[in-house]
């Protein structure tokens, strides 16, 4: 035909896969300092600058754009191909105005956000054939709950697609430094929580307005940091704890399906033995039922996969951003409501 391009069979030949990406054979993920949970990617001793993590994470790679034939050569019209510069798989299929964020310009991004160029990455990766991408950089300062041991640290999670399934998303995270949970803590009815850059129009101009984030994320942590405090001093009886996680995993229809009931039994366990339980000043407390709930979502919740890194890359995948995540937001909801 002339020129690169993409043959499709079917327009259905791309499928998106949710384990982690590898490049060359190595997972294409980073992590900083100890072993985290899910026990995958390349170890660094400290959080790391973005030319660091691009390069430790696998994401030092571009996208295109190519135009689609179908196999007896035929164009389709108005949409596209994307495509890695290095394996030359292609991610996903888009239309016409879809403008793709190369990986190196999400960081830069989040590098932008901190003037003095000091933000550091935790961690980093990519799922799939590399079609979504995360980022994760920790903020200045941390929420010291009651003055205790109980420290929340403050990080932005940055996620990017390549395949037209999402926006550039940054989300504001705490992560409770006790456990390494990630809480989800979002605003009611998701408002709050971050913001997200469409691939369309004027990317630059959107980037631009990255620095706009650090007063958010001042506000949300803010916000988070009295409501946690209001958790920690909320003592729930037998009873508020029994409807707060049936809630959260009401009984089967089906009689015979203890899953449920199961799962309730693990999370009264992991209320009053769970990692960072048995700090006095929130032993017991509200805060400590919601921190129950996102340890069974981060370490103990069932997933699919045929070995043990599937797993542990499905589990990271629904604790960040699939259905972990949402059963997070929802425990965050409720138990706002509980402490009334």
């Amino acid at each position: 035909m002339g020129r690169e391009c993409v043959q499709f069979s079917n327009t259905q030949d791309y499928q998106m896969a949710h384990a982690l990406a590898t490049t060359d054979g190595k997972t294409a993920m980073m992590y900083a300092g100890e072993t985290p949970w899910h026990g995958l990617g390349t170890k660094l001793d400290e959080p790391a600058t973005s030319r660091e993590a691009i390069t430790a994470a696998g994401l030092d790679y571009n996208v295109e754009l190519k135009p689609i034939y179908t196999g007896d050569g035929t164009l389709i019209p108005q949409r596209k191909a994307v495509v890695r510069d290095d394996s030359r798989d292609v991610l996903g299929v888009v239309g016409n105005s879809y403008q793709p964020v190369q990986n190196h310009q999400s960081f830069g991004f989040l590098d932008s956000i901190v003037a003095d160029g000091q933000l550091r990455y935790h961690t980093a990766g990519a799922l799939g054939k590399g079609e979504k991408i995360w980022m994760l950089a920790k903020l200045p300062g941390e929420i010291r709950i009651k003055d205790s041991e109980d420290v929340t640290e403050q990080f932005l999670l940055l996620s990017n697609s390549h395949d037209g399934s999402s926006a550039l998303r940054v989300f504001f995270t705490p992560i409770r430094v006790v456990c390494a949970n990630t809480l989800g803590l979002a605003e009611r009815r998701g408002r709050g929580q971050g913001v997200s850059v469409v691939h369309k129009g004027d990317l630059a101009a959107k980037v631009g307005e990255a620095q706009k984030i650090l007063g958010l994320a001042a506000k949300f942590y803010d916000s988070v940091e009295e409501r946690i405090n209001h958790l920690a001093n909320h003592y729930p009886s037998r009873e508020q704890l029994t409807v707060y996680f049936e809630r959260l995993y009401p009984d089967s229809p089906d009689s015979k399906n203890k899953r449920a009931e199961n799962v309730r039994s693990e999370l009264f366990r992991l209320f009053e033995e769970g990692r960072g339980q048995d700090i006095p000043e929130t032993k017991l407390t509200t805060w400590a039922a919601f921190n129950a709930v996102t340890e069974f979502v981060d370490h103990h919740r069932t997933t699919r996969g045929k070995t043990d890194r599937d797993r542990a890359s499905s589990r990271l995948e629904s604790a960040w951003f699939g259905s972990g995540a949402a059963l997070k937001a929802r425990a965050w909801d409720e138990a706002l409501d509980l402490a009334v």
